[in-house]
């Protein structure tokens, strides 16, 4: 008799096996708390006066000191992130419809977007605070001119990445171009979107800080800004560090939405590797 093999899981593979995620944040946890250590050694012992070179420890102690400071700061700068995260995503949706839509607009369009890019937001920031002021608008445009391209072209691409064999199924079944974009377009769409949202974000506080530095009232950047003119580097470490967590904690909420509403997508991938290595 002729048996066929079956796949069976690696003898590697155990219930014992430490979960994905702690194989996954190990290696960069052992990277940032040797980076972490070389610093704190460094500091120490280079000699160096601490407003060229705090330590982490006196930099934890800084933010400690200043903590009735950061805390309005980091609430002005992530409501100036949201808001200018939200329309940026409108517009961004917004717009790659259409030019899914109209291959005009496409074509008049994209260029447009790209030459965006060229515009370096340090040019134009200056000119958002003449316009609108010191209040929180300017802020959200700079917000939405940072997010708005990389969700915009990545929406596109992936409206467009379609499998025509399933779009020319539906249309032979009579489906109109609305229940084409809304069945088949826009699912195909949304790992590419999902991509776009997670360089988005990583750029948003960024993006709110430039605007609080080159005029604000509140915020990241105007504690930046005063802790950099009073020679407090430790302070402005703070901020760095700060702006940094709080990107990568938009990072990861916008992962586990994503894995939240696209499950298939990820099953997909998960199946794809077992069968390619045999691994998850």
């Amino acid at each position: 008799m002729n048996f066929e093999a079956t796949p069976t899981a690696p003898a590697s593979i155990s219930p014992h096996r430490r979960p994905r995620w702690i194989r996954e944040a190990f290696p960069p946890a052992l990277l940032i708390g040797f980076v972490v250590l070389s610093w704190q050694v460094v500091a120490e012992r280079s000699g160096l006066p601490a407003f060229i070179l705090p330590s982490p420890a006196q930099v934890w102690r800084a933010g400690w000191e200043t903590r009735d400071l950061l805390g309005p700061a980091i609430g002005t700068t992530m409501l100036e992130t949201a808001v200018g995260l939200v329309i940026a995503l409108l517009l961004a949706v917004a717009i790659a419809a259409m030019m899914d839509f109209s291959p005009f607009l496409r074509r008049a369009l994209y260029p447009i977007l790209v030459a965006s890019q060229t515009v370096q937001i340090l040019a134009i920031a200056p000119l958002l605070i003449i316009w609108f002021g010191f209040g929180l608008l300017p802020k959200v445009i700079i917000v939405v001119l940072v997010c708005f391209f990389p969700m915009a072209v990545s929406t596109t691409d992936g409206l467009t990445s379609a499998d025509p064999d399933l779009i020319a199924l539906l249309r032979s079944m009579g489906a109109t171009r609305a229940q084409v974009w809304r069945i088949v377009r826009l699912p195909a769409a949304l790992p590419s979107f999902f991509s776009g949202l997670r360089v988005a974000v990583t750029y948003s506080v960024v993006g709110a800080t430039i605007g609080e530095w080159v005029g604000g009232s509140a915020g990241l950047g105007l504690y930046m800004l005063r802790s950099k003119n009073a020679l407090a580097t430790d302070q402005v470490f703070v901020a760095m560090l700060i702006t940094t967590l709080l990107s990568i904690g938009l990072f990861v909420l916008v992962y586990l939405i994503e894995r939240a509403a696209l499950p298939w997508y990820y099953s997909a991938q998960r199946a794809e590797q077992w069968e390619e290595t045999g691994i998850y």
